[in-house]
């Protein structure tokens, strides 16, 4: 630009700064874990999506080789690890979520099974089903699929020992 002449700034909208701010983070979360499969010399592909204001970072492989870093313990490590090292580059938090070799979804189904199970107690009489204390994300699926059904959901407790508790509202 040459002096004298005006410059047009678009006003850039909160919700360009925020889609930013997440790629910069998937970058850096997916980084991460590039590095760490050469580390551990294990074959992955990563796929990153943003929804909702979070970064999902999905590590995939055609062959079984995931199976070691797909048990759900250490998925929950490396999910943290990486949320650690995307807030030492950025300085921010990081709710990403990471799933390996199709952990997530699996664990997705075993709540839904939870759920249904507590459904049938309240089905037969109980007045409320409490489950098995889980990661906030958890508990976030587990208060949608509730919803679903048309039951109440509630979190109780404090830290490792916060769980869900339904209802029928």
């Amino acid at each position: 630009m040459t002096e004298g002449t005006p410059s047009t700034i678009e006003p850039t909208t909160e919700e360009e700064v925020v889609s930013t701010d997440l790629d910069g983070e998937a970058d850096i979360a997916a980084d991460y874990i590039e590095e760490l499969l050469d580390i551990t010399d294990l074959d992955g592909d990563i796929e990153i999506d943003t929804r909702g204001g979070r970064v999902y970072i999905s590590v995939t492989a055609a062959s079984g080789d995931l199976r070691i870093l797909s048990k759900p313990d250490t998925v929950g490590a490396l999910q943290e690890l990486t949320r650690i090292a995307v807030q030492n580059r950025t300085g921010e938090f990081s709710r990403l979520i990471l799933d390996v070799g199709g952990s997530r979804d699996a664990r997705a189904d075993e709540l839904a099974a939870l759920v249904n199970a507590a459904v049938e107690r309240l089905e037969a009489g109980a007045a409320s089903a409490a489950l098995p204390p889980m990661s906030s994300y958890e508990r976030k699926l587990v208060h949608d699929l509730v919803a679903e059904r048309g039951f109440v959901s509630q979190s109780e407790g404090e830290g490792r020992d916060r769980h869900t508790v339904i209802t029928r509202g």
